[in-house]
């Protein structure tokens, strides 16, 4: 029987994770268990995701956290007893870091991935951010960086979450400029 803090662990919370070990991810994204947020809710689970290109395996192309909270005792901010907090980032072009639209194009890659893989989610909410990494002193010769970090959390209606990871999935990769392509399509790029 697991237990966290001398408390014993919910069955719908244990569903849940029985739900995330069953997924078949996108070719190059790695997943890890990691330490989950202790103060944030009863129960917790986290995973970190790497993906990289797939014909170049050692070219990382974002990464990310996937975390499950869970509180028996549901929450009003939550309007459940669930909540799903991810991160996903990647390093993007420098032309891309002053497009006025860059925000409300990322926050609709996740909106695609949660209507294509999970359909009706509660309580939305997030934030999409750029920034800009400058080098100087020793650092100087390395190069400018301009990063894309999206943090969303929402409520899912059930505590089956293999379709919210493969959004999570998608989302990756829609960030890291590789789309969820349908079944039977391949990338060109894939391919060079």
């Amino acid at each position: 029987m697991i237990t966290t803090a001398g408390a014993q662990v919910p069955q719908a919370f244990v569903r849940a994770l029985q739900s995330l070990r069953r997924p078949r991810l996108r070719p190059g994204l790695e997943l890890e268990e990691v330490p989950a947020p202790v103060r944030v809710a009863p129960f917790a689970a986290a995973l970190a995701g790497t993906l990289a290109h797939v014909a170049r395996p050692d070219e990382e192309l974002a990464d990310g956290r996937f975390i499950v909270l869970h509180d028996p005792e549901g929450r009003d901010d939550w309007q459940g007893d669930f909540r799903v907090v991810t991160l996903v980032r990647a390093e993007i072009e420098p032309d891309l870091s002053t497009d006025g639209l860059l925000g409300d194009v990322a926050w609709s890659w996740l909106l695609e991935s949660l209507a294509d893989r999970v359909g009706e989610v509660v309580a939305l909410g997030g934030t999409v951010t750029r920034s800009i990494n400058q080098s100087f002193g020793a650092l100087d010769e390395q190069p400018d960086t301009i990063e894309l970090e999206i943090r969303a959390s929402w409520t899912p209606t059930s505590p089956d979450l293999t379709a919210h990871l493969h959004a999570w999935s998608d989302l990756l990769g829609a960030v890291a400029g590789q789309p969820h392509l349908p079944e039977g399509i391949t990338s060109l790029d894939e391919h060079r």
